[in-house]
């Protein structure tokens, strides 16, 4: 059978990989993703006295919805860059398994909490550090490496200073979150400014 010739574009144009990376690239995107770490930060603080079970529904969802935007936003970097992708991808992959991990057990202890948060946070620290190094095309490459950073520092705190309440994990857990959840907002809003930059003015 003959393909049409105007099949190709209309195929490239809707190419699950170019619409994942359109979608990833976005400024939007990324404030989504940082108002989905933003808002369960503050849900946690607002209602400290919560239970565990309570902590442990929030923030395996949390980590749940943050895979799926991770995902997405692993597709924003070229195919040339295999090796952020990949990164990207099982950062993904990370926060779905740490949030199923957690949504399994919601009655678990403490410390089983803190361990997989924390080293979530720590091994996506890491890898979000790796990816603003190795990708020289990045958008605001010092940003990235500072959410890197913050989000390594974040689980070596939650590892190494184990809390003994629920109360105390809460509001914890809730601030790094917060904190993470403002420096998204602020890199999603420098994409924004950049891309801006970035296209062309109209012709005159």
């Amino acid at each position: 059978m003959t393909v049409p010739s105007d099949a190709s574009p209309q195929h490239a144009q809707s190419d699950p990989e170019d619409v994942l990376n359109q979608v990833g690239s976005s400024w939007r995107w990324a404030l989504g993703f940082a108002l989905a770490t933003l808002i369960p930060g503050i849900l946690v603080l607002v209602w400290p006295d919560e239970t565990l079970h309570i902590l442990a529904v929030i923030i395996g969802l949390q980590l749940l919805v943050a895979g799926g935007f991770r995902f997405v936003s692993a597709f924003s970097h070229s195919r040339e860059d295999g090796g952020s992708r990949l990164a990207g991808v099982l950062i993904a992959m990370l926060a779905f398994l740490a949030g199923v991990l957690v949504l399994r057990h919601p009655m678990q202890t403490i410390g089983a909490l803190s361990l997989i948060v924390g080293v979530f946070w720590l091994l996506t620290g890491v890898l979000t550090a790796y990816v603003a190094i190795a990708d020289r095309t990045r958008v605001h490459r010092g940003l990235t490496f500072g959410l890197g950073a913050l989000g390594a520092v974040a689980g070596i705190v939650v590892l190494c200073f184990p809390v003994d309440s629920a109360v105390a994990l809460t509001r914890l857990l809730g601030l790094w979150l917060v904190l993470l959840g403002v420096f998204e907002v602020v890199m999603a809003f420098a994409l924004r400014s950049a891309t801006r930059r970035m296209v062309p003015p109209p012709p005159g």
